[in-house]
């Protein structure tokens, strides 16, 4: 077990014998001189573009696809290396948090299992590796959570900017991990549908070739609005409860497709929609029917644009001092961070066995059991845990997108996701 620290050493640092251990608190501490780690973390690693990803997936054969499962196999531990050494310089109090704890705990599993596996020679070794790899997406679930509160506790203890490029890289680079992990699995389907006269023309892995904006926004908007009313359980006293959700209005260019990865787009989408729902309703408590929101889709030549403007008010509240700071983990920024209730959902989440994996589907799976009055759960964390917008800017900005909040306080707000179009960006993690 590593010593106890003095405040502000980081966790490498060498001080007193410590204490016996208290709960929560890393039982891997004593990797953190590890040779091996050192040795994966020196590496660089070697990002992808989309463009890529589907080019060498297009044609897809028995010597490509062992090809992407040993690149998977050799690249996923240099990127948790990078990951774990980056929690070894954060000071020793903050590393031993509960929910930072337990990431480290998986992190460091996670990489001496991928460290130690074989090379891949076959497609039966393949299967194999297909399911190492869906095991430890399943073990990683409560990452997001976990790593939310742990960074929230410690938000007294890091200053802002630290703070938020820590949790950054952390996220940007988990998203890369999984896009490599999920890309692979879904290559390995591809290539046994063909094998067995089956097409999917529209996939390659997990990237749409040509993803279609207008039906993304068409289909998030049906699951929004199929809600019951109060779902957030946070609506003004005697509200319009028979006031249907408002209509969203796509115009522009709807007939926009480019490639990308339709679980980050719905991701997102769904989620400005969803606060943009909730903030129509505040706003217009009595209303009989609900102002539309209005997504307006743009394709340029590099970039397509998508603009979702609301009248939900805009972001004014004496918690948040700029729309930015919505996607800040530090509590300087973001005072909700602090918040009993939010640290509670957080605990609760962080310790079940579903976590939270940032897509559509688990999200339509919890609001199916919310409004279902004889489920188990109805004690389940409040849904508004924070963690929705900040996902949503780390899911644009991983392949050089960018997400921006306008808000016309008193009116609306207006909200500008840019992606670009041409996959021609790599993967934005940092070392």
């Amino acid at each position: 077990m590593l010593a106890r620290c003095a405040p502000g050493a980081t966790a490498r640092a060498v001080c007193r014998r410590p204490d016996p251990p208290r709960r929560g608190v890393s039982n891997a501490l004593h990797f953190y001189s590890n040779k091996q780690l050192e040795l994966y973390a020196n590496k660089e690693a070697k990002r992808l573009t989309l463009r890529q990803l589907v080019f060498f997936g297009r044609s897809m054969n028995e010597e490509r696809l062992i090809t992407s499962a040993n690149y998977v196999r050799t690249e996923l531990p240099v990127r948790i290396a990078h990951r774990l050494r980056d929690m070894q310089a954060l000071p020793y109090i903050v590393v031993t948090q509960e929910g930072l704890a337990k990431v480290y705990e998986l992190y460091w599993a996670a990489f001496d299992k991928f460290r130690r596996y074989p090379q891949i020679t076959t497609v039966a070794e393949n299967e194999a590796f297909c399911k190492f790899l869906r095991n430890l997406l399943d073990e990683h679930s409560t990452v997001i959570p976990s790593l939310s509160l742990g960074l929230s506790l410690s938000s007294p203890y890091l200053a802002p900017d630290r703070l938020d490029s820590f949790m950054r890289r952390m996220l940007v680079s988990r998203i890369s991990r999984r896009v490599l992990a999920e890309h692979h699995i879904a290559l390995s389907k591809d290539y046994q549908f063909r094998k067995d006269g089956k097409q999917r023309p529209e996939h390659v892995g997990v990237i749409y070739t040509g993803l279609n904006v207008r039906e993304s926004i068409e289909r998030c908007t049906r699951y929004l609005r199929d809600r019951v009313f109060d779902i957030d359980r946070d609506m003004p006293e005697h509200s319009n409860t028979s006031a249907e959700w408002s209509e969203v209005i796509v115009d522009g260019h709807t007939e926009t497709q480019f490639p990308y990865i339709k679980e980050h787009l719905d991701y997102i989408i769904f989620e400005l929609l969803k606060n943009s729902f909730r903030a129509t309703r505040v706003k217009h408590p009595h209303a009989q029917q609900l102002p539309p929101i209005r997504a307006t889709i743009v394709s340029g030549e590099n970039l397509v644009t998508i603009r979702i403007s609301d009248q939900g008010g805009g972001l004014s509240t004496p918690q948040i001092k700029s729309p930015s700071d919505l996607f800040s983990f530090s509590h300087v920024r973001n005072a909700t961070r602090m918040e009993d209730a939010r640290l509670g959902a957080l605990r609760t989440v962080s310790s079940s066995t579903t976590g939270i994996k940032a897509t559509v589907d688990e999200q339509l799976y919890a609001m199916n059991r919310a409004a279902t009055e004889d489920a188990p759960d109805r004690s389940a964390p409040h849904p508004r845990i924070g963690i929705g917008l900040p996902m949503s800017n780390i899911y644009a900005t991983y392949f050089g997108g960018s997400l921006e909040l306008v808000s016309m306080d008193g009116y609306g707000t207006d909200v500008y996701l840019r992606l670009p179009r041409l996959g021609t960006n790599l993967e934005g993690i940092e070392l």
